[in-house]
């Protein structure tokens, strides 16, 4: 690695957090399973196929419009488990807790846990707390574990697009991140805006009822859709063109991605994803997820090409073409 410290853009899921996994990490622990560098890995375990992921959560404010870093932590793991195609079962829970805070909102936190799990259908079944000293962690963090089992048949990964493939956007971008920056710094609107946190594990299996040709699913949360259409590219080895006038975006949101400088395709989310799904099957699978509360405004937005592999394309609305670059540094830290 060129840096001889972390810095914050090694968190930020771009180009910065990858060279840190290939650099440092890859080398250290690499197997096949890790190698795939998907969402969650890929088990096998005797005739069944097990999905296990991991994340954690330094979320910073912890209680924001929509949500909070408990709900935000049983869903960000629910969905990852279900970007692998799996159903997800079971979470583990820890909480690291700076000494000081607030039981009232140990409780909250908790309680929008608890919910969260019940909508996801999942059980918590494992745990672990510590508490350290004030001033030695920010509030709390959470991490959360999850397993679920993967249907007979059902293979997706970011490594499985296919020329042809039709990509498919389950909603409107960039709220998540755009609510816990303006939290964050005071700024007062009047809009609605609410952080887009939620379980995707039921709009898939909706997905997966409509047509099983789907490739490739992927929530794109830290770095946002540009980042992970990136990482879909490479891995897969293919060109993605985009367009710009098919992606949704919230007049509120873009209003104050144009105020602070971003761009909504680098910016956070936690309840949308990106699937690839084979053209023959692409519209009964839109159908599918319009269908569903977390899908309702879902569209297509691109297509897989031979073209410029791994490269992303944006037909911008003028007509032109840009190239949609991986997210260089960290926009916004602590976005999850």
């Amino acid at each position: 690695m060129a840096n001889d410290k972390i810095l914050l853009d090694h968190g930020g899921g771009g180009k910065m957090s990858h060279r840190l996994i290939s650099d440092m990490l890859l080398p250290l622990f690499n197997n096949p399973v890790l190698s795939q560098l998907d969402d969650g890995a890929i088990l096998e375990m005797g005739d069944k196929r097990l999905a296990f992921s991991t994340d954690t959560f330094t979320v910073d404010p912890i209680f924001f419009p929509g949500g909070s870093i408990g709900d935000l932590a049983i869903n960000g793991t629910v969905n990852d488990i279900a970007m692998c195609g799996a159903v997800p079962q079971y979470i583990s829970v820890g909480l690291l807790i700076e000494e000081g805070f607030a039981v009232a909102d140990l409780e909250k936190i908790l309680t929008d846990m608890s919910r969260a799990a019940a909508c996801a259908g999942v059980s918590v079944v494992t745990g672990d707390t510590k508490v350290v000293p004030k001033g030695e962690a920010d509030k709390i963090f959470i991490n959360t574990s999850g397993i679920g089992f993967i249907p007979e048949g059902l293979v997706v990964g970011s490594r499985h697009a296919r020329v042809g493939d039709v990509v498919i956007l389950s909603g409107s971008i960039a709220e998540h991140g755009i609510v816990i920056l303006t939290q964050r710094e005071g700024m007062a609107f009047t809009s609605d805006i609410q952080s887009d946190t939620a379980p995707l594990n039921f709009l898939v299996a909706r997905m997966f009822s409509a047509g099983r040709d789907i490739h490739v699913l992927r929530d794109p949360t830290r770095g946002g859709v540009g980042t992970a259409l990136n990482e879909i590219a490479e891995r897969s080895r293919v060109g993605i063109v985009i367009h710009e006038d098919k992606i949704p975006v919230r007049k509120e949101v873009l209003g104050i991605c144009e105020l602070m400088g971003f761009d909504p395709l680098y910016i956070a989310n936690e309840g949308k994803l990106l699937a690839f799904v084979g053209p023959a099957h692409a519209q009964k699978v839109l159908t599918a997820m319009r269908a569903d509360p977390n899908g309702r405004d879902a569209c297509i937005i691109g297509e897989v090409v031979p073209d410029n592999p791994g490269m992303v394309c944006l037909k911008t609305r003028i007509g032109g073409i840009r190239i949609v670059d991986m997210l260089t540094g960290e926009q916004l830290p602590r976005i999850c």
